[in-house]
């Protein structure tokens, strides 16, 4: 049969019940009250009780808050899904999107990002939704709004004349 865990000695009950009730995490309250229960000798399926786990539970919140404190109760925030675009990629792809299509050889005048994703799908081989190219771009620091399109043709002459429409008084 296993043994129990100890609990670590620099923290009393009283000063376990001390943190869970400044603590602003509801989390980290609850274990650390059920760590007091069993610093006050309680049994620990009924000091799991108390936190809403159960033994087993609250001997992994033990080996964390030992090696840890009080901090170690905290829930550690999941890193999430790794980017399938690699450093190198990114860089590339900011540089792409900075410089801007050529009209001639993309097509377009402007990026979209449907046409960034089919971009990336061409380049690198990787399939995105529309969605996750506006929260890379946000990533990069790009905005989503864009300067008005010029036309390749336009003529700066015509604009310049278009504007004078009144005389000066």
């Amino acid at each position: 049969m296993a043994t129990a865990v100890a609990l670590r000695t620099d923290f009393s009950a009283a000063d376990l019940r001390r943190l869970a009730a400044v603590s602003k995490n509801a989390a980290q309250s609850r274990r650390l009250l059920s760590l007091a229960a069993v610093r006050d000798g309680m049994n620990r399926t009924e000091a799991a009780k108390i936190g809403g786990m159960d033994r087993q539970t609250l001997r992994d919140w033990v080996h964390r808050f030992n090696s840890h404190g009080p901090d170690g109760l905290l829930d550690i925030p999941s890193p999430g899904p790794s980017s399938r675009l690699t450093a190198a990629q990114l860089a590339e792809l900011e540089q792409i999107v900075e410089t801007g299509p050529d009209p001639a050889v993309h097509g377009v005048v402007r990026w979209r990002r449907v046409d960034l994703k089919r971009l990336i799908a061409e380049r690198f081989g990787v399939e995105y939704h529309e969605r996750t190219i506006g929260k890379i771009l946000d990533a990069l620091g790009f905005s989503h709004i864009s300067a008005r399109p010029r036309h390749p043709a336009q003529d700066a002459g015509t604009i310049a004349a278009f504007k004078k429409t009144s005389q000066r008084r």
